[in-house]
């Protein structure tokens, strides 16, 4: 049988120097060290991302949530007293991550989309395991719905947004905002991982050599969920809705050397199976991470301007 995932896209040259350099360093695996080494490590993340752009106005404060005050970060890139909004959810595994990391990538989507940015420094496992971070996301939204006026936003046009373990989170948080009779006006999905099944093709296909290895999404899976019952609690991993009707329309990237890809190719076949409007691109040569790497590919600023135009479609 061939394998669907076989092709003669090689990875971008870019990437291939990003990687041995990566490899060169040698830096723990998430599951070698203290997670507070771990957290440290990756913040030297945030230079991959290159320069953050101007825009109009970035305010820092805090939200109340369930459990805590939650940082977030406003990204508002015109004076639109009626701005679409985007509630954007960091990648990291559910553990690492930070607001800056995506910073100079969201501050490019804002002018690109003309969309306010709300991005959220969630708490994180495995001091916070599910649902923790889930909630913190849920209220998050809820607290943007709620402060529309205040935000300079339009609530009818906003939509939810996340990387990686922010694409599970923003892929709950719709299913949740469904569930309570909210209708959102978009869903953003990066590479998402929305199922804990370790089996798939591309988990298999790209396990290790390719920056996210298989291993770790055990580990950072390990530090999420830690009830057995949770593995199939669709707002831990949406892949198990019962129904996915009446969700928001998704716009799902994907990377081709990604072990999570097999994840987004089945999440966008169950929304499309019931009706969900689904635009789905794939980046050949492209490696998990690569939203964020705009210092390191030009195909990162690339996907966040495809992402911009396909939001002003919905928003």
């Amino acid at each position: 049988m061939t394998n669907p995932h076989q092709s003669e896209v090689s990875l971008a040259p870019e990437i291939i120097a990003f990687l041995a350099a990566g490899a060169q360093a040698g830096l723990p695996q998430v599951w070698e060290a203290p997670i507070d080494v771990i957290r440290r490590n990756t913040y030297a993340r945030v230079k991959n991302s290159g320069p953050a752009e101007p825009v109009h106005e970035i305010i820092n404060r805090f939200i109340p949530g369930k459990t805590a005050d939650l940082p977030v970060r406003i990204y508002r890139p015109t004076e639109n007293p009626n701005a679409p909004a985007i509630v954007f959810f960091h990648g990291g595994g559910w553990v690492l991550g930070t607001l800056d990391i995506v910073d100079s990538s969201l501050t490019r989507l804002a002018n690109q989309s003309g969309a306010t940015i709300i991005s959220v420094f969630y708490q994180k496992a495995p001091e916070h395991p599910f649902p923790i971070p889930f909630d913190d996301c849920y209220e998050t939204l809820s607290w943007v719905l709620s402060n529309a006026e205040s935000l300079c936003i339009d609530p009818t046009k906003v939509g939810v947004m996340g990387d990686s373990a922010g694409g599970n989170l923003a892929s709950a948080v719709a299913l949740k905002a469904r569930d309570n009779g909210i209708k959102l006006a978009f869903q953003v999905l990066i590479y998402p991982c929305n199922e804990r099944n370790f089996e798939t093709q591309s988990y298999l296909d790209y396990a290790t050599g390719y920056l996210l290895t298989t291993q770790a999404m055990k580990w950072f899976w390990e530090q999420y969920v830690v009830n057995e019952a949770d593995n199939t609690n669709p707002y831990a991993a949406p892949m198990h809705a019962k129904t996915f009707k009446e969700v928001a329309p998704a716009i799902i990237i994907t990377a081709q050397y990604d072990p999570l890809l097999s994840d987004s190719e089945k999440y966008a076949d169950l929304l499309r199976a019931d009706g969900v409007p689904v635009v789905y691109k794939q980046y050949d040569g492209m490696i998990h991470g690569f939203f964020a790497t705009m210092a390191i590919t030009h195909v990162a600023a690339e996907s966040i301007d495809f992402m911009a135009q396909e939001i002003k479609k919905l928003a």
